[in-house]
């Protein structure tokens, strides 16, 4: 039997890019039995579910700029660089609704990956109903360490998926999934270097061993991963959707003009790629 997943890896506003490739995919008819995503997969591939296309690229334009949103004033008066009240509650309640009954009423299966700040390991969650809880594993997934608070879900204590598993390829394998299409936010070829304040994590972290030693083994977690990947597309189980070239968007960027070109970026290489895709998911 064929179970057709949709792998959505993380990079904050490098997610733009994302957001364009899944706008067309759902545009194009394109389904899936199940997506997973992480951090800003999480956070922006919700949208799917939902059959909200446009609204990820659409609110991040709107509230790249307001202080509420991502900012110094935010990190220094909430304890996080996004604002989790106006991010988890404020935006997808009121200024720019998220479609709850469609979201759980969509039969796709949706994962987010965090990363549990006791053990250093990923933990996973299905998503059923896109409801505040689920906002909160949402938040959970897209919370970077350092600039952004531990936050507790149903018993655990997370961070961003991202620190221990950036590619979920091979939980979703064992899932059943086995005709999977990935979205990456890296091009081809790029290999994750070692960040130069690694040891200043370690120390800042010391409450949270497993954690320090997690963001330091990072670098080579993800390179494995995405060795992995274009493993699975040479053997015919993965198809792999990435940006021809680095982004133009930072990490962390309120340049409007950036995101859309980003946006664009994903939306044209989705379409670039669409009848190889459909003929990979034999479609």
């Amino acid at each position: 039997m064929t179970k057709k997943g949709l792998v959505l890896e993380g990079g904050a506003m490098r997610g733009m890019f994302t957001a364009g490739v899944t706008d067309v995919l759902f545009e194009e008819g394109i389904r899936f039995d199940g997506a997973i995503g992480v951090s800003a997969g999480a956070a922006f591939g919700c949208n799917f579910k939902s059959e909200q296309p446009g609204r990820a690229i659409r609110y991040n334009l709107a509230y790249c700029r307001d202080k509420r949103y991502c900012s110094l004033y935010s990190l220094i008066t909430t304890g996080d660089l996004y604002g989790a009240d106006f991010c988890y509650r404020k935006i997808p309640f009121e200024l720019d609704p998220f479609d709850t009954k469609k979201f759980s009423e969509n039969p796709m299966e949706f994962y987010v990956v965090c990363t549990d700040v006791n053990t250093g390991k990923p933990v996973y969650r299905k998503c059923e109903n896109g409801d505040g809880k689920d906002l909160l594993w949402f938040r959970a997934s897209a919370s970077m360490p350092l600039v952004s608070k531990i936050v507790e879900a149903d018993g655990s204590f997370l961070l961003d998926g991202g620190i221990s598993d950036s590619i979920p390829l091979e939980f979703f394998e064992k899932l059943g999934y086995n005709r999977n299409v990935v979205v990456l936010t890296r091009p081809k070829g790029y290999i994750k270097e070692k960040h130069r304040l690694m040891p200043v994590f370690k120390i800042i972290l010391r409450k949270y061993p497993e954690l320090g030693k997690a963001i330091c083994n990072r670098p080579d977690l993800y390179n494995s991963e995405t060795k992995y990947v274009f493993e699975a597309e040479k053997k015919g189980n993965a198809f792999i959707i990435c940006p021809p070239s680095p982004l133009p968007v930072k990490r962390i960027d309120h340049n409007s003009e950036n995101l859309k070109k980003t946006y664009e970026i994903g939306r044209k290489t989705a379409y670039d790629c669409l009848e190889k895709l459909k003929a990979f998911l034999d479609m």
